[in-house]
């Protein structure tokens, strides 16, 4: 199956138009004989950009020990053909230096995650969040230390607002590092990138991206589950939410209604909800990327059944906007685009 390519940004790379993203189902609980068939099962289908974080898991790092093991195995002959991007920034370990964005726990945690996945470097490493106790110059002098070093390809940050990406932008050019990919949250649910909220030209995260060159490679496009379809009439046994309280909180009856109206529209189209969703995600070309997660490979294709799908009338879109609304769901906003 081939995936369209995006080019990121105006840099020299190009990203699958999906991605596959290994925050869920490939900690230590899941059957390592899983992960594998859903990696080389995306990696078969033309997904090549694989990506990961430090503290992906549980336990933290399970997730990039269990790619590493793939790599060094069946994919072993296209680590050329692949990109593989990691993060830190996030707690990976106890103590001060475990988290946030000194150049310690930067470089130490990429370190760290290149020992895991058996590799000399990644594609991306990414500021997994701005930390305002840290000095921008140091978190970015970190990633600028770790592409020189050939540590990294490209160097990425991620859940930074637009005011934030804007500063980054500035601090990594008086630096001579070209910032290549953000990678934000955003859905039909959590519309965030889009708000005009950078000074003094009230640019919004997208607008900002933009004008830097930056690639957006945006997660969570089935808003937590919420866009899956999993819940339009009720939480089912085994589900995500059966076992998150906040997941739970989030289907209120305003919230449902709003799912339920997007469905109808999907149906209209022949799509399901997960594929109206990320067909919406991708409609403006700035979004480089989509990552999405699987836990299973019938999952994976009915998603990418998206790909077949017309693109999406203004009258498609009208009707969207009118049940695409927040839901609060941006679990990130508090610790790092709200800053």
């Amino acid at each position: 199956m081939g995936i369209p390519l995006r080019r990121a940004g105006r840099s020299g790379l190009e990203l699958p138009l999906v991605s596959l993203g290994l925050w869920q189902n490939f900690g230590d609980a899941d059957p390592f004989d899983a992960q594998r068939r859903i990696v080389l099962g995306a990696v078969d289908r033309g997904i090549t950009h694989l990506d990961l974080a430090n503290n992906y898991g549980p336990p933290p790092g399970a997730a990039e020990a269990s790619l590493g093991r793939i790599l060094a195995t069946d994919l072993r002959s296209m680590r050329d053909q692949l990109v593989v991007t990691t993060k830190a920034g996030y707690r990976q370990w106890p103590g001060p230096y475990g988290e946030f964005g000194s150049r310690k726990h930067l470089l130490a945690s990429l370190d760290q995650s290149l020992a895991r996945l058996g590799l000399d470097d990644v594609d991306i490493f990414y500021s997994h969040r701005f930390d305002p106790t840290t000095p921008l110059a140091e978190t970015i002098g970190a990633l600028a230390t770790a592409v020189s070093s050939g540590r990294a390809r490209y160097a990425g940050i991620s859940s930074y607002s637009a005011t934030r990406t804007r500063q980054a932008v500035a601090v990594a050019q008086e630096m001579g590092l070209p910032l290549a990919v953000h990678q934000p949250s955003y859905s039909m649910l959590n519309r965030w990138i889009e708000q005009p909220v950078a000074q003094p030209d009230g640019a919004s995260l997208l607008d900002v991206a933009e004008e830097a060159g930056l690639g957006v490679v945006a997660f969570s496009p089935l808003g937590q589950g919420m866009l899956s379809g999993k819940y339009l009439d009720g939480i089912p046994a085994g589900s995500r939410a059966e076992h998150s309280g906040a997941l739970r909180s989030y289907l209120t009856p305003g919230a449902l209604a709003h799912l339920r109206g997007l469905a109808a529209i999907a149906a209209a189209r022949g799509q399901t909800l997960a594929q109206l969703a990320l067909t919406w995600a991708w409609r403006d070309p700035r979004v480089t990327s989509v990552l999405l997660g699987a836990s299973s490979l019938a999952q994976l294709d009915e998603n990418l059944g998206a790909l077949a799908a017309p693109p999406l009338t203004a009258t498609d879109l009208a009707a969207i906007d009118e049940h695409a609304v927040d839901t609060g769901i941006n679990l990130w906003g508090s610790r790092s685009s709200d800053l």
